[in-house]
Order: structure tokens, then sequence, then C-alpha cells
């Protein structure tokens, strides 16, 4: 009887044991699992000038923590996007991407579910993070309270480097007009005298890709903000100021003085920006109008350009000049994806100081981090140097209707060949504006 109940002990107690044990086990293979499924991140992106870069980065973050960063390009941009909107429907996306798009798409985006907010995040530690980055670039990512497309106030994405709009001059070029080349035009009174020596010596004075009609959108528009400010700027776009208003006619009228000053390089208004980059990298005229991408081209075509950053000369000394820029590229947590926080921090970690020095030094770009700004090149550098400058329609509050943005900066091309004069087109653009405002009442 005693042997028995012993081997009855025995069992219950070895049975007792292996249930334990399995428990324990699933446990921990569960445990394990979801361990594992933490130590890996997908980011999607399509800047394949920066894949090298980015596999080299991944490679240091793994050794560093060891979780392992997927970068996975989807190029061209066209291509890339269709994937990013295809993967949102199906609920796809992976733990971080990108969006190419408007601010209306990023809204989207956000009001849909599918980004993360980084708010709290970016508050953390009195705004550690946050402080780290060019405010008008994380601007980009923001949206504001009360903003027209109604998504909750918020930081939402993360810039990886930035960028803006402005011009350049050919050292060289300059000298040899008899221009100190470490003096160039602050006003447009200089420039075009100095448009006079460069035409005395044969030398094209301003190159620019504007076939490409958002370039004579950008200048345009820095030349609004600086005769007659951000907000009277904006009061016309809402419809409260007319295109026909007599600063607008000041605007039209650098174009008209540039191209009757002979300042602008011959077939500019078809001319794409390769083309006008091609021309100024082969010292082929004085000035140019950019964006802080071309430091990596003319690299690539003219190594011993040299050249230097400045921005457009103020027509009025009543505002300042304003350029465009903001974020370059921008980098957003997907917010169902089930490794937020090892996203968090590896955004945090590329936005760090020494990540983003090599990303500028392998890339020659614009690093969001503005205390990185010591050890990259010293173009990039005056190119940052005016990220205090910089606006961009995204970050208004308000937006333009397309028809009456493609008429306006056609009507400038209109004016540089002579169709137009910048009357008619003040003119012209306020009928359709008005139209426009009809339909939308």
């Amino acid at each position: 009887m005693k042997s028995g109940y012993r081997k009855f002990c025995l069992f219950f107690m070895f049975s007792l044991f292996t249930v334990f044990l399995s428990v324990f086990l699933v446990n921990c293979g569960s445990q394990a699992q979801k361990k594992e499924q933490a130590k890996s991140i997908t980011i999607w992106h399509w800047m394949s000038d920066r894949e090298d870069a980015f596999l080299e980065l991944s490679k240091r973050y793994e050794i560093e923590t060891g979780i392992k960063v997927n970068f996975e390009l989807y190029a061209p941009s066209d291509a890339y996007t269709q994937k990013v909107r295809a993967a949102a429907q199906t609920n796809t996306l992976p733990d971080v991407f990108g969006i190419l798009g408007e601010k209306r798409d990023f809204a989207s985006f956000v009001k849909s579910g599918y980004i993360y907010d980084l708010t709290e995040e970016m508050d953390k530690e009195n705004g550690a993070w946050k402080n780290k980055l060019f405010a008008n670039a994380l601007s980009v990512n923001e949206f504001e309270q009360g903003n027209s497309f109604d998504v909750k106030p918020g930081a939402y994405g993360v810039p990886i480097d930035v960028t803006n709009i402005q011009m350049l001059y050919n050292k060289d070029l300059l000298q040899a007009a008899g221009v100190e080349a470490s003096n160039p035009p602050k006003t447009w009174t200089e420039l075009i005298e100095i448009n006079k020596k460069l035409k005395a010596k044969g030398i094209q004075g301003l190159v620019s890709g504007w076939g490409e009609i958002w370039m004579i959108d950008c200048l345009a528009s820095n030349y609004a903000f600086n005769i007659m400010g951000k907000d009277k700027v904006l009061a016309t776009i809402r419809g409260d100021v007319p295109y026909a208003d007599p600063d607008w006619i000041k605007v039209f009228d650098l174009f008209r003085e540039m191209r009757d000053e002979g300042l602008l390089a011959s077939g500019i208004v078809t001319m794409v920006n390769k083309t006008a980059e091609q021309l100024f990298a082969n010292n082929r005229a004085a000035f140019a109008f950019n964006g802080s991408w071309c430091v990596n081209v003319y690299k690539g075509m003219n190594p011993d350009l040299n050249y230097e950053v400045m921005l457009p000369p103020q027509a009025s000394d009543k505002y300042p000049m304003v350029i465009w820029g903001g974020a370059g590229s921008s980098f957003m947590i997907n917010k169902q994806s089930k490794n937020i926080q090892e996203a968090v921090d590896f955004l945090k970690w590329i936005t760090d100081a020494p990540q983003q020095i090599f990303l500028s030094k392998e890339t020659q770009g614009l690093p969001s981090n503005k205390y990185s700004l010591k050890d990259i090149p010293m173009v990039l550098s005056q190119f940052a140097s005016a990220m205090d400058n910089t606006t961009h329609p995204n970050v208004w509050g308000v937006s333009e209707s397309p028809l009456v943005i493609e008429a306006f900066d056609k009507g400038i091309q209109s004016i540089i060949i002579g169709e137009k004069t910048p009357q008619q087109l003040g003119a012209e653009v306020q009928a359709i504006k008005e139209r426009e405002m009809t339909k939308v009442k």
C-alpha cells in the first residue's frame, strides 16, 4: 500500500514538474521570440545616393546595440510612392518609412492611423531630441494647433537631413570681371552693376533650371517675402490681396529687369536644372540659383569648381530675404509597428551628431542636427548658416490653387521672353484666382 502511494506521489510530482517545465519552456520561447522580433527593424527609403551610407550605419548600429536595421531601397521616387500607398492600403507598411508628397498627403496618413505621434519623445528631457534639430526642418513634419488639415497638433516625423535653395557665385569668374570675389552682391542694385562688368567680359550672368517652373516659383516667392513681407503674401493666397497689387507688380518687374539687363543665361525658360548645373559647373555662368543638393552634383561634375554660397540679393530693405528650405528627407514611424520604441531609439541615434556628420560627408548633404556643422565642408556650412532664413509652402498653413500657381510661374516665363508685361501678368493671375475662389464657394 505504501509502495503504491509512493509511486502515485512520484507520478504526481513528475507530472506536475512536466507541466511546469512545459509552461516555463513555452513562456521562455515566447519571450525569446518577442526579443528576437524586437532585434530587427525595417526601413523603406528611396534615396539611392545614400544606400551605401545607410548600410554602413546599419552595421555600426547593430554592433553598438545588437539591433539589426534593414534598409530597403525602392527607386525611383514614383515607384517608392506607389509602394508606400499600396502598403498602407494592405496594412503592410514597414517599421519606418518616408512620405513623398504634399502636406495634405502627409496629413491623410496621420489621420488614417499610419503614423506614430513623436511629440512625447521629442519633449522628453526638456526637449533634448527636438532641440538638436533645425526648427525649420522639424516644422515640415509638424502640425500646429488649428491646422487646416484637422490633424492633432504634434510632431509626426524626423528630418534626417535638411536643404535650402540659394544663389551661388563663381569666384574665378567674378575675379575675371574685376569684382572682389570675397564681396558678392548683397543688394539687387549691386547684382545689376556686377552683371554689367560680367557682360563686358563676355561672361553669362545667372543660370537656373527655369524650365522646371517650381524653381521660378521659389525665387519669386523669395522676393515677394522680401518686398511685401510674409503676412501680405499669405493674405494674397487667402484671397484678401490681389495679384495685381503694386507690390506683386514689383516682384514680376524684377524678372523683366533681369531680361532687359541681360542677366539671364540664354534659353533659361526651357532649361532643366541638370543642364543649368552643367553650365555652372563648367564655369560658363557667374551665378546660379540652386539648392544645397548641388554640392554633391558639382563635386561630380567639376571637383575643382571655385564657388561659394550667398542669399539672393535683397530688392528691398523693408523685410528680410527669406528662402525656401526645411527638411530634405524625413522618416516616420508606423503606428502599427510592433517595434515602435526600437524605431524611436534608432531615429534618435541617426540624428545624433556623429551619424549626422558621417552622412553629410558621405552624401554632401546638410545635416538636420544643428550641432554638426563645424565638421562638414565649408560650402555646406554656408548653406546651413541660412537655415534660420528658410520657409516653405508646406508650413504656411494656407495653399494656393495649382491653376493659380501654374499661371503665375508660366506668366513669369512669358515676361522673360517678352510676351507679357508685369501688369498684364498681375491682372491675368488675379482673374484666375477669382475664378478658382468662386468654385470653392
